[in-house]
């Protein structure tokens, strides 16, 4: 007998799944998908890790989407930083290039990146303003600008099948910013009162306690910098991406009667871009190139460059470094570093304190005096940000699990039950009702995709080991000449060693293991059988593996090379 079809319609529910974001600081990607509609909220790279030795940056996974690619209705970008914006060249194929829409800075940022990859296709980019609503499948989207670190940052008011959601992006209150809106508390309560079901909070500063620090109280401090060192040269690292910091930089120069230099490709681009649309203004002549920097005396000098992180590559590294073509350390200089430390980057950014303070440099830092504000809110913001929004359902976003799982302790003292509230990571999906929320763990594979250089492909697991190995292991290489009519070894097997074991010293180990290789091609050669290089040379490689760790204890990457003659 038959059992009766079930006839009850499933209950309607929005996915959203994080493959960027949640669980760590930067890589921002969130997948929202209702049956046959998806949109993507940015595509945001990340800063590799310590046991990823070479790699530039990471990006999120996308293989979820591989097979949905004609669902994708749209990318909606909240803000130009590059943890939001950066991923898209290397995605933008992988998904189908759909149609993208960001406001005007955020745009600008984008089409010149887009620049630096020639082979990409053109871009279906279309520029959205505050209080735009933009059709994407069952989605509709409402953006509405938020205090941040750059202008044109936009907040998403999202109408869904289910309810409305309420994407904060990155946000502060900041009701006294330079050179941008102050945030618009009206606004907020407007879209509450249009009834939240999700909020979608930045996490970033949930461990953080009371209220971030306003633009205008950096700026004031950074004037008192320029007012105590006036005899000196200024050089400034932020990140190339806080167009409206470098702006204030720019403004006091001209106060004080400075020159200003601009260092750094990604910075010199987003300052042009930015002068373009109007976001940064500069009297004539306040610019000059890097090559004019000893035309000047030092008071008259104001650099503005990246590498506030420690970056090897970065503009302040190569002066340091003394690698830059026409900048150099001097005696007295005065070094701001206008930026907060990324997690996992202290012990580089301390190197470079040492460094500069070594070659004589006066070095001001954010925990020296306030000359950095974050652009995420503090405890109270957020807090306020729930009060306001009074929503049914609570997602903590963007950040590392306890800046989460304070945030939803945070949600529950201003009266959301647990039971509504979700701390996701990345690749889980919440499945979000009319009536619940629900978690599924581990829903896709997140697994991170790094990225070296401007390749369009990512590094493999086995290209990271082998470099995890060659740093901490070495590289053990031997070269052998083999007679192709008779199969004997001619001569003695030449090798190469690097940052395994000092060739000098270590005669005996050397002397064994051009034995144990000469045997063991002697062994096939001579047996009158067809000869399997490749097999060969991964039984040379096997055995050395296990008499180099039997003397030494470690496990070199072994190359072994064979030329017939």
């Amino acid at each position: 007998m038959m059992t009766p079809r079930n006839t009850q319609p499933t209950k309607d529910f929005i996915k959203i799944i994080p493959l960027g974001g949640l669980g760590e600081v930067g890589r921002n990607m969130m997948v929202l998908e209702h049956r046959n509609d998806i949109v993507i909220v940015d595509t945001g790279l990340g800063f590799p890790e310590e046991n990823m030795p070479g790699v530039d940056f990471v990006i999120p996974n996308v293989n979820y989407l591989k097979n949905k690619l004609r669902n994708i209705r749209g990318i909606v970008f909240t803000h130009g930083h590059y943890d939001h914006i950066g991923a898209l060249p290397y995605l933008i194929e992988k998904l189908g290039n759909p149609p993208l829409f960001a406001s005007n800075l955020t745009a600008g940022i984008i089409r010149k990146r887009h620049e630096d990859f020639e082979n990409l296709p053109r871009l279906k980019l279309k520029v959205i303003k505050k209080g735009d609503v933009v059709r994407l499948g069952v989605f509709s989207f409402e953006f509405f600008k938020q205090a941040h670190t750059i202008a044109d940052n936009m907040g998403l008011f999202i109408e869904t099948p289910v309810g409305n959601i309420v994407h904060t992006s990155d946000f502060k209150f900041d009701e006294t910013p330079m050179y941008d809106e102050p945030t618009d508390f009206n606004k907020l309560k407007e879209l509450s009162q249009r009834g939240v079901h999700l909020l979608m909070s930045d996490s970033t500063g949930a461990e953080e306690e009371g209220h971030s620090l306003s633009e205008k109280a950096i700026f004031e401090n950074l004037e008192k910098i320029f007012i105590q060192r006036k005899n000196s040269r200024i050089i400034a690292a932020t990140f190339a991406s806080l167009i409206n910091r470098i702006q204030q930089l720019i403004t006091l120069s001209e106060k004080y009667g400075r020159k200003v230099i601009i260092e750094g490709h990604t910075m010199r681009m987003n300052i042009e871009i930015s002068k373009k649309l109007g976001y940064v203004k500069a009297k004539k002549g306040t610019f000059i190139r890097s090559d004019q920097v000893n035309n000047y005396p030092d008071e008259k000098i104001t650099i503005i460059c990246t590498g506030a992180q420690g970056e090897e590559k970065a503009t302040l590294m190569k002066i340091i470094t003394k690698e830059h073509r026409y900048i150099r350390i001097h005696k007295n200089d005065t070094i701001i570093f206008s930026s907060s430390v990324i997690p996992g980057n202290e012990r580089s950014v301390q190197m470079l304190k040492d460094n500069l303070l070594k070659q004589g440099a006066k070095v001001y830092h954010y925990k020296m005096m306030d000359i950095h504000a974050s652009g995420h809110g503090r405890k109270e913001e957020l807090g306020q940000m729930i009060e306001i929004m009074r929503p049914k359902f609570f997602l903590p976003i963007h950040g590392q699990y306890s800046m989460m799982a304070a945030h939803k302790e945070l949600a529950i003292e201003k009266g959301i039950p647990e039971n509504n509230i979700v701390v996701a990571e990345n690749g889980d999906c919440v499945r979000l009702y009319k009536d619940k929320i629900e978690l599924e763990k581990q829903y896709t594979n997140v697994e991170v995709v790094m990225i070296d250089g401007l390749g369009s492909e990512s590094l493999q697991d086995v290209v990271i080991r082998d470099r995890q190995t060659l740093a901490k292991e070495g590289i053990f290489v031997i070269i052998t000449i083999v007679d192709k009519n008779t199969g004997k070894v001619k001569n003695s097997p030449d090798i190469i060693s690097r940052g395994f074991v000092y060739l000098r010293e270590s005669k005996d180990l050397l002397k064994e293991s051009r034995k144990i290789t000469i045997h063991t091609i002697e062994k096939y050669t001579l047996s009158g059988k067809v000869v399997n290089w490749a097999y060969l040379k991964n039984n040379i490689k096997n055995n050395l593996e296990k008499f180099l760790y039997s003397k030494t204890g470690r496990k070199p990457v072994i190359i072994p090379v064979i030329i017939e003659v």
